[in-house]
């Protein structure tokens, strides 16, 4: 194939399939947004975490990541920054995070949803000078963590400002990616560290160069076995998170080989824009039965992550420079006490 017709398919793939499901994707998130919403439980003792904060963190970070790497003049640009000001009044312009930290000093996840708007240059200086405060403590240092979700919270620190309270070179040694394990050893738990890993060392697909050159290797080796052998178990969840890890490289796997991938996802996405996180709930409903059959916590990660994974693609494949290294967003989306 000469260089030419690669380019052609490269921009078929890029514009037509991954670009659709993005559209598609952000589409869905935006018409469920008040889904992401706190409740009044937000804040309760017995309140559910990953019902309220951890959903509403994930549409931080992932319109955060994509208006990173979305020129200002694109309409999707335009959609997750306005995505983020939802996400950002939600937190009452960040006073539910020195609140929150009042309840549960030493719980890391407020930091870590705290990150994801720091990121976007949505900042609470008062929330970061107490944070840093818990930080330099022997408890905070000492909570007992997986590897990976360590690593994630050193992230968390640098992102908020707070000097972090590790090396990274050796939190990520001790993680299952860390340690080049043998790859037939890869099932889901794994799949999900190893691409949290490489968003963590990336900051977030910002920077391919965060990710050392042996994980490097490896990830180009095995990524693509392991992305065939989700998408043909139809764990769609898994799979955009590895489209995402794959875009992320500093050298990505074989082109033909991930615009499969991407016709495949297509293939999974709804009318609505919604993609399942597991393809059992789409085989249950049979035929497109209408714009949305599922259920928002069956499928609203799995559609972030689309839509995460298609930003990072077509930044990856974007001619230079690369639009994933312009400066956070700031600005008008500023909340109260943050650096002008």
């Amino acid at each position: 194939m000469s260089g030419r017709d690669a380019s052609v398919r490269d921009a078929r793939v890029r514009d037509v399939s991954v670009r659709g499901v993005e559209e598609a994707a952000l589409a869905w998130v935006w018409a469920h947004r008040d889904r992401f919403a706190l409740g009044e439980d937000a804040l309760a003792a017995d309140g559910q975490v990953n019902r309220t904060w951890k959903p509403l963190g994930e549409l931080t970070q992932v319109c955060a990541s994509v208006a990173r790497c979305t020129p200002p003049d694109d309409p999707l640009h335009t959609r997750v920054s306005e995505l983020l000001d939802f996400a950002w009044q939600q937190t009452h312009r960040g006073e539910l995070f020195p609140l929150m930290q009042s309840l549960e000093p030493f719980a890391t996840y407020p930091l870590e949803v705290y990150a994801a708007f720091a990121s976007a240059g949505l900042r609470h200086p008062g929330y970061e000078a107490s944070a840093a405060v818990v930080a330099r403590t022997r408890g905070w240092r000492l909570t007992e963590q997986y590897p990976t979700r360590r690593l994630g919270v050193l992230e968390a620190e640098r992102r908020s400002g707070i000097p972090p309270h590790g090396g990274v070179p050796q939190a990520t040694d001790r993680t299952w990616l860390g340690g080049l394990p043998e790859p037939w050893t890869f099932e889901r738990a794994a799949g999900y560290a190893l691409t949290h890993v490489v968003f963590h060392l990336t900051d977030w697909g910002s920077t391919a160069r965060g990710v050392p050159a042996d994980l490097a290797e490896y990830l180009l080796h095995w990524l693509p076995p392991w992305l065939d052998t989700c998408l043909d178990a139809r764990m769609y969840d898994l799979s955009c998170e590895l489209l995402a890890v794959a875009a992320s490289l500093p050298r990505p796997p074989e082109q033909a080989l991930l615009e499969d991938a991407w016709q495949r996802v297509a293939a999974a996405q709804r009318g609505s824009g919604a993609i399942p996180e597991e393809g059992a709930a789409q085989d249950a409903a049979g035929p497109d039965p209408g714009p949305d059959p599922y259920d928002f916590t069956d499928c609203y990660h799995s559609t972030l992550m689309a839509a995460f994974a298609a930003a990072l693609t077509t930044a990856a494949t974007a001619p230079p420079p690369d639009v994933r290294h312009a400066a956070p967003l700031g600005g008008q989306h500023a909340g109260q006490g943050a650096p002008g």
